[in-house]
């Protein structure tokens, strides 16, 4: 036999080795002895399953011999979909990234393939993972050519989708970038992704864009809800919610841009929007639960314009609530420093009460769950700014800097420049109270800042 593959070359290696038949390598690796036998004199193809159980028989990692095959196996021949497809789906569960950039390489050059590596991706972002996908999304756009094509739309809009993290500055990049792509969606397909672009704005507070969202959200969600004509919903273009939550996110849109704005009286009418579901017509399982979702956030919400007005009776109910709801305390505790710093009520009663809880926030590992935290990690930067200012305003002076360095650690962390420059304002007001130790820690922060700085110019946005 001649061996000119060196995959094969080191099967056949191995055997020599090991003393090892070919029917005792065929049984090692449960691959039938006559399809090995054809393998090795290359009248059949070595599928990337068959190599997978060959490479465990030869104890090398899993993965090992993967590039090598791109080039004894795939580039040699016409590309055939059936052993690249299982091929890149391998490649994704090892995270082999670059046979994945290999692979891509090999078959663009065919545009045929391009709904065929859509589908592929869709499929690893719909299983997690992520950065594979991303690859895929990334060269199947590059291949469009019409540029108002819905899948180049939908390419972005997952982009869009995979690039949102920590980094505020980079959310605010993702989500500029993608916003001219919206309408090209199918219309049901539209309404997550408006609420998708309208949570990253108003978490970066882009007030302007969040009511140009909320306005498009609401038109586009009234008219789909209450045509006169059924829409027809197909799985891939379905809502991830019930059709008439988008019309209340809609108003819950609106309410936080009046609240920014600091309209209470206007807050609290599409507050009360957003609470009243008497036209809706469904009264299914999933749409009882939706209805309470909304509602407990319009009690929430109603409880923060109040106290935005400086009406601390709210207090002891909206407290009530943290204790109930425990993933809305870092929003809630960021609600009542605002107030209380603008208003100069005292809360340390509130602060005790939850003090270990926040403590396990500000302490827990900046990596856990980046990509989901964006919002928390954001809100957390700017809480520990607040509670800094509250507690230097009232001359309790360690606990000030302690949670000014922690705000400005963690907002240069997330990149969120505004709230970085609120801290090191907040700093150079009360640097004259600071021990030694506490400016040296500052200087170690602020030194990280800059250098991160000079890798992430500052870009215009108000965070």
């Amino acid at each position: 036999m001649s061996y000119t593959s060196s995959v094969l070359q080191h099967i056949v290696d191995f055997m020599n080795q090991e003393n090892m038949n070919l029917r005792k390598l065929a049984s090692s690796s449960n691959i039938n002895a006559g399809t090995l036998s054809s393998i090795l004199n290359k009248n059949k193809t070595l599928t990337v399953d068959h190599l997978d159980r060959l490479t465990r028989v030869m104890n090398y990692p899993e993965g090992y011999f993967y590039e090598q095959y791109i080039k004894d196996h795939l580039s040699q021949n016409i590309p055939n979909w059936r052993r690249f497809k299982p091929f890149l789906y391998r490649c994704a569960d090892l995270d082999k990234l670059d046979c994945i950039k290999q692979v891509i390489s090999l078959l663009m050059d065919n545009l045929m393939y391009s709904p065929l590596l859509f589908d592929v991706a869709e499929d690893l972002y719909q299983q997690n993972k992520r950065k594979a996908a991303e690859l895929l999304f990334e060269n199947v756009a590059l291949s469009e050519k019409h540029q108002h094509s819905e899948r180049l739309a939908f390419c972005q809009y997952r982009l869009f989708s995979i690039r949102l993290g920590s980094n505020q500055e980079d959310n605010y990049k993702a989500a500029i970038l993608f916003e001219p792509y919206v309408e090209r969606l199918d219309e049901l397909v539209q309404l997550d992704a408006l609420r998708d672009l309208g949570n990253v704005y108003r978490f970066l507070h882009q007030w302007d864009k969040v009511e140009m969202i909320a306005n498009r959200l609401g038109y586009l969600a009234r008219t789909l809800y209450f045509t006169a004509r059924p829409v027809k919903i197909q799985e891939k273009s379905k809502p991830s919610r019930p059709l008439f939550t988008y019309i209340a996110l809609a108003n819950l849109f609106h309410a936080d841009v009046c609240d920014a704005r600091r309209d209470y009286k206007q807050a609290l009418h599409y507050t009360s929007y957003y609470a009243d579901f008497s036209w809706v017509k469904e009264d299914d399982e999933n749409t009882r639960h939706w209805k309470g979702v909304f509602l407990e956030w319009a009690k929430a919400n109603t409880y923060v314009i109040k106290l935005m007005c400086g009406d601390t009776s709210v207090l002891p109910e909206y407290v009530a609530y943290i204790e109930k709801e425990q993933d809305e305390l870092i929003p809630a505790l960021f609600n009542i420093m605002e107030a209380a710093n603008q208003y100069h009520f005292n809360v340390d009663h509130i602060l005790k009460h939850f003090e270990s809880e926040l403590a396990a926030y500000v302490n827990k590992d900046k990596t856990v769950d980046i990509n989901k935290n964006h919002y928390s990690e954001n809100l957390l930067s700017l809480l520990l700014h607040n509670l800094a200012y509250y507690y230097l305003k009232k001359e309790i002076y360690t606990a000030g800097f302690v949670n000014l360095l922690k705000g400005l650690e963690k907002s240069s962390y997330i990149n969120n420049k505004k709230c970085m420059l609120k801290c090191m304002g907040l700093f150079e007001r009360y640097r004259d109270m600071a021990s030694q130790e506490t400016l040296l820690k500052y200087k170690t922060i602020v030194k990280g800042v800059y250098e991160n700085e000079e890798k992430n110019p500052v870009t215009s946005f108000d965070s």
